[in-house]
């Protein structure tokens, strides 16, 4: 008997050294290459996803080049992050709604660069 597909949330967060639409490009495209790819997902799988940035990072919109990278089917939303004092500076944050037979356990949320701090008690 196969599992039943079930509508999961998925969280990831990376940063970039500059403020430039290169690099918001290519760490979104790699933060989410590597959620798609440790979890055994495949676009069709996705929902929708939705992006946040700190209030540094304003040169490029992260579901752009989500959408240039072949999300341009999936419901894209990008938002400012809550400015608190101290946060982790030029961080493009995310939260995929994705149908999986995965149990809420077995998923694998991705945190890269100097993100990956944030979330240090996640197993690798």
């Amino acid at each position: 008997m196969s599992a039943i597909p079930t509508t999961r949330a998925l969280r990831g967060a990376t940063t970039v050294e500059a403020d430039t639409p290169e690099q918001i490009s290519a760490r979104t495209n790699e933060l989410l290459a590597e959620i798609m790819s440790s979890n055994g997902l495949v676009e069709d799988d996705v929902v929708s996803i939705i992006f946040t940035a700190t209030r540094d990072v304003v040169s490029m919109f992260p579901a752009t080049a989500a959408r240039e990278s072949g999300f341009g089917a999936v419901p894209l939303l990008c938002a400012a992050e809550i400015d608190v004092p101290g946060s982790m500076p030029r961080c493009v944050r995310v939260l995929l709604h994705v149908t999986t037979t995965r149990a809420r356990h077995e998923l694998h949320h991705v945190y890269l660069h100097d993100a990956a701090s944030l979330r240090d008690d996640l197993p690798d």
